[in-house]
């Protein structure tokens, strides 16, 4: 089995390259003039496209083929206020030229929408949000000139007291989204609510690929081992008219007293211990690192793999191995 590791959007080990610089709706009052506010938020995004670039090539130097972007890029995109404001314009050699490098480099790029993009929601107002944030994401792929492998990973959302019902609701509300946007969506098992087994119920419902993230199933589970799911995890990928690996999410509990939050770096015998466990049924697999230290985590556990050499592990490259079955 192939595989190739990436991280989540900053870096620990380049400096002054934050993707995520931004300003708050009340700075943005504070200018007094709206043109002027407007050019400041996008030479504030320029300069989040510009660092998310620099990542880029850093990446490529080091052979990290995945990498999800933050989705921070444009300050107050997607606020009430701002709605007549469209800085895509001014931006689009900047997004272009990430495009370009990423599909030059065949590098797999990814958004996260974050935790308010909630399709469960039973609040009218909550779903128009979700549906804002989602369109703006993909319109920011878009701009990028990437097909439709680039996707956007997001969580069911909330039980809201009945999770039956949250469930059918985030089905019938996601079902009448746009195909454009929901051709763009992954669905990813969260380590609170919708577990793994839920999550691949309605991933397999609605014909959407699940992104397993085994720290969730971990605390998060029906008494099922992470492995038993993966044949039908592996056949929501299945569905994909591009080629496309399945994605998993890996990171390693805080503390025994804080299991769900994640540590600066990643245990490597639990995530090797499931990598063995799906070999056999896995041609190809990307792993998306989420501890906290980022792409030092990633050089990391590149390092700790190096000790199972004679274990049936093959070193590829600087972020990739491969995995006897």
């Amino acid at each position: 089995m192939q595989v190739r590791i990436g991280y989540v959007a900053m870096s620990t080990v380049i400096k002054n390259a934050s993707p995520s610089r931004t300003m708050t709706y009340k700075q943005f009052e504070k200018l007094g003039d709206i043109e002027a506010g407007y050019r400041r938020l996008e030479r504030i995004a320029e300069e989040n496209l510009h660092n998310t670039l620099r990542l880029l090539k850093h990446n490529r130097m080091h052979d990290i083929h995945l990498y999800r972007m933050s989705s921070k890029l444009i300050p107050l995109a997607t606020h009430q206020s701002l709605q007549d404001w469209d800085p895509f314009p001014y931006l689009k050699p900047a997004f272009s030229a990430i495009g370009d490098y990423a599909n030059q480099a065949g590098m797999r790029l990814s958004f996260h929408p974050d935790h308010f993009t909630v399709f469960s929601t039973p609040r009218e107002e909550v779903l128009r949000h979700s549906i804002r944030d989602l369109t703006h994401h993909v319109r920011m792929l878009d701009a990028m000139g990437l097909d439709d492998r680039a996707k956007n990973n997001i969580h069911i959302g909330g039980a809201y007291g009945d999770k039956a019902t949250a469930g059918a609701r985030f089905i019938h509300q996601f079902s009448k989204l746009d195909p454009t946007l929901k051709r763009r969506v992954t669905l990813e098992n969260d380590d609170k609510t919708f577990n793994a087994v839920e999550t691949l119920q309605i991933s397999e419902k609605l014909r959407l690929p699940m992104v397993l993230d085994i720290h969730h199933q971990w605390v998060n589970n029906e008494g099922e081992r992470p492995e038993e799911l993966w044949p039908r995890i592996h056949a929501t990928w299945r569905e994909e008219h591009m080629v496309l690996p399945p994605k998993i999410h890996v990171s390693s509990p805080k503390s025994d007293k804080d299991l769900r939050g994640h540590a600066d770096y990643v245990q490597v015998e639990p995530l090797l211990n499931f990598l063995r466990a799906i070999a056999p049924l896995t041609t190809h697999l990307d792993v998306m690192i989420e501890a906290k230290m980022k792409d030092d985590a990633l050089f990391k556990l590149m390092d700790d793999l190096k000790q199972y050499t004679n274990d049936g592990v093959t070193i590829k490259d600087q972020a990739s191995v491969e995995i006897e079955e």
